[in-house]
């Protein structure tokens, strides 16, 4: 998932350089998404939670760039980025419909440093995501699965559709799942047979599927920039302390595309 170039993303520091990324897989993870793992030579790896960021030559030395989240746990040998498509794009087209193991781009990373968290931070965590926001939230949750740690957390994940949820399969079998609580709402089309959430996130479902009153979570929310105001307000009204709400967004204005 990109972002927009907003207040709360770290810009890159003068330390981080352009390297040279090789496709090693690509993944569908829907009809509009897809995960693309890459080799990074030289990468100094990560923290869950951060970004890199993308830049396409073209054979007449255009270039595009645009940042992207990385899906996958630290752990990993390899950096994963789930890239959604976007319509009249520029770059997302590209790496959803045309990109294939063996192709090479630049990336530039890691970026970021507000939206983060380790197994060693503990928890509890309430993680919020609309849409493709999910990513970032997916390598805090990968991570945690590969550190065996039972931090408390808990998941609400917006989609339009079950076409649309992205990692599904994944997270109902991810583990440990002592602490973890995944719930979905879909706003669009619920599966045949759900008894679940099937509206947009509102005050009631973030008391519902989040940590009990008096945990003090930290937030992390993302997803397009009206969701991420939205639940942001709504977590604050609801007595949140506003410095444990993290948020990243993006939107038809940012660099997503």
């Amino acid at each position: 998932m990109a972002r927009a170039a907003l207040l709360e993303r770290l810009r890159p520091g003068p330390r981080l350089v352009w390297r040279t990324a090789t496709v090693r897989e690509v993944v569908p993870e829907s009809a509009r998404a897809r995960t693309l793992v890459l080799d990074v030579p030289g990468w100094s790896g990560h923290r869950a939670g951060q970004h890199v960021d993308i830049r396409l030559t073209a054979e007449d030395g255009y270039q595009a760039e645009r940042s992207y989240s990385i899906a996958s746990a630290p752990e990993l040998d390899a950096v994963e980025l789930t890239v959604e498509l976007v319509e009249d794009g520029e770059v997302s087209p590209y790496l959803v419909e045309e990109v294939r193991p063996g192709d090479v781009f630049e990336v530039r990373g890691p970026v970021g440093g507000h939206f983060t968290w380790s197994a060693e931070e503990g928890g509890p965590l309430f993680l919020v995501a609309g849409g493709s926001g999910l990513v970032p939230l997916m390598a805090m949750l990968r991570h945690r699965a590969a550190r065996a740690s039972e931090a408390a957390a808990h998941v609400l994940v917006s989609a339009r559709s079950p076409d649309d949820a992205l990692y599904r399969a994944e997270l109902d079998g991810l583990g440990p799942r002592a602490g973890l609580h995944v719930a979905w709402t879909f706003t669009r089309a619920a599966p045949d047979g759900w008894t679940g959430f099937a509206r947009r996130v509102d005050a009631a479902m973030l008391e519902e599927a989040g940590p009990p009153r008096g945990a003090h979570p930290r937030c992390f929310v993302c997803g397009p920039t009206p969701f991420v105001e939205e639940v942001a307000g709504l977590l604050v009204a609801a007595g949140h302390d506003p410095a444990a709400i993290h948020t990243e967004r993006f939107g038809p204005t940012g660099t997503r595309s």
